[in-house]
């Protein structure tokens, strides 16, 4: 009886699922798009939260501050930030004279500009940029300092945010406190008070101008003790200014 019960017994065999190539070309598109859009969840919130909290520390902060301390001199950044309606009317004027003059006109590129230097770099040896206001800001405060073209793509993405989730006028605020301004220094609070011994709220035309004239290389120049070049090119944002007006920016 046990053998023939033994032999009506039904065998059954556990099989495990085949994993196919197009099973796991499925499993990784839905891995992708789950990270494509958790990163962006991520960086709007991140955004949206810098568009009403003030920015004490950044990437490029952080990076002067390592330099300084495997070079073994002063590691102490300065920076204060400040609203801009606690500043001159001549410091956002001045940047924007000096940087981008179509700042309140475009949407964060300057196509025009791109292309002329575009054009200079292919037959130059000496590389122009041409990077708006809204771009530096976007590299200063979310990105590291490099010219890859991964940095450079996350560039135009956070270029695109702010210039949707900021406005004008509180990027050219983060500007205004982040940029870097000469040796550990950074924002338009800062230089004033250490290049003029007063406030940003005090600054006049000149001493603007002046500040806005070593931004291209802030630690070559300096605002405090200006060479000739900062001193002509001083000069020129000044008059820029004046044709501007400070109407320019007071809108944004």
């Amino acid at each position: 009886m046990p053998k023939k019960i033994a032999q009506n017994r039904v065998r059954t065999r556990v099989t495990l699922p085949k994993v196919t190539t197009k099973s796991w070309l499925i499993a990784m598109r839905r891995w992708f798009l789950k990270a494509a859009l958790y990163s962006f969840l991520g960086t709007l919130v991140w955004v949206i939260s810098l568009k009403f909290l003030p920015i004490w520390i950044t990437p490029l902060m952080i990076a002067r501050k390592v330099e300084a301390v495997f070079e073994g001199k002063n590691t102490k950044i300065y920076s204060d930030w400040t609203p801009m309606s606690e500043m001159s009317k001549d410091a956002p004027l001045a940047v924007v004279a000096s940087e981008d003059q179509l700042f309140p006109q475009h949407w964060g590129f300057d196509f025009k500009a791109m292309g002329k230097a575009l054009k200079y770099n292919l037959r130059g040896k000496k590389i122009r940029g041409a990077s708006t206001i809204s771009q530096q800001v976007a590299k200063n405060v979310f990105l590291w300092q490099d010219r890859s073209y991964i940095r450079k793509v996350l560039e135009v993405y956070f270029t695109f945010l702010i210039e949707l989730v900021w406005g004008k006028e509180r990027i050219l605020e983060v500007y205004l406190n982040v940029a870097e301004t000469g040796n550990m220094t950074f924002g338009m609070e800062a230089a004033a008070q250490r290049f003029f011994s007063k406030s940003s709220a005090q600054l006049s035309r000149m001493e603007a101008a002046r500040i806005a004239a070593v931004l291209p290389s802030p630690r070559r120049f300096s605002a405090k003790n200006p060479s000739s070049y900062v001193q002509n090119r001083t000069s020129q944002i000044a008059r820029q200014m004046r044709m501007l007006g400070r109407g320019y920016v007071s809108n944004l």
